[in-house]
């Protein structure tokens, strides 16, 4: 399996878990040195957010890197949640890094079949818009016409499963001045997605996840 790097690399882990809410956060320490922290949703299975632990600077706090999910400063590993969240965004992750009011604003989520970008701040008609699977860059491109936007993004998550990204599961929508980019998960990152939950079922945590895990699963 083109995935078991990645599962091999957690399972190396020392690997700590608790439950805020819905939401359950495990934190990754690896003998690389490197640490990792996860949000999973525990009504679907779904991870919210994903960081990496950047090394100390001199004089400085540790920082994290943001994969999947808020931004740093808006990180909190130790459960303050917010409870108004809405249901669409608890079925998924929200990236979000933000500039200005009117630049273009990227948000992704995922869900158990796909991976969505939304840019938001596009006011340009679908026509306009170039989305591209670059295999060589392991990344999507998005371009315009105009020459107003352009964007590499990358997808750790084929990475891991060692897949470029392919044209075909690639589809595009405008609405409301926001470019959707939907991409099909190919069914091997589906298997690794329920692999890594099989991997957390084995974390000691606060409430016993085997009902749990047999439902989503099941789905």
């Amino acid at each position: 399996m083109s995935y078991q790097n990645w599962l091999n690399y957690l399972q190396s882990a020392e690997k700590n878990s608790m439950i805020s809410g819905r939401l359950r956060k495990v934190l990754y320490k690896f003998p690389d040195g490197k640490q990792m922290a996860e949000e999973y949703n525990m009504d679907t299975g779904i991870v919210q957010r994903r960081a990496w632990r950047k090394c100390k600077q001199l004089m400085g706090e540790p920082e994290w890197e943001v994969e999947l999910g808020e931004e740093p400063k808006q990180l909190n590993w130790g459960g303050n949640k917010d409870k108004g969240a809405d249901a669409d965004s608890a079925t998924g992750e929200e990236f979000t890094v933000r500039e200005s009011n009117t630049a273009p604003l990227l948000t992704k989520r995922v869900t158990k079949k796909n991976i969505e970008w939304r840019i938001r701040n596009m006011p340009y008609p679908l026509t306009v818009y170039n989305v591209k699977a670059d295999a060589e860059k392991h990344a999507i491109v998005v371009s315009t016409s105009n020459r107003k936007y352009y964007k590499v993004i990358y997808v750790p998550d084929l990475d891991r499963c060692g897949l470029p990204p392919v044209q075909a599961n690639i589809t595009i929508h405008h609405q409301f001045n926001t470019l959707i980019i939907t991409y099909r998960k190919p069914d091997i990152l589906c298997e690794l997605d329920a692999q890594v939950l099989m991997l957390l079922k084995n974390v000691d945590t606060e409430t016993d996840m085997d009902d749990l895990m047999k439902s989503l699963l099941a789905k």
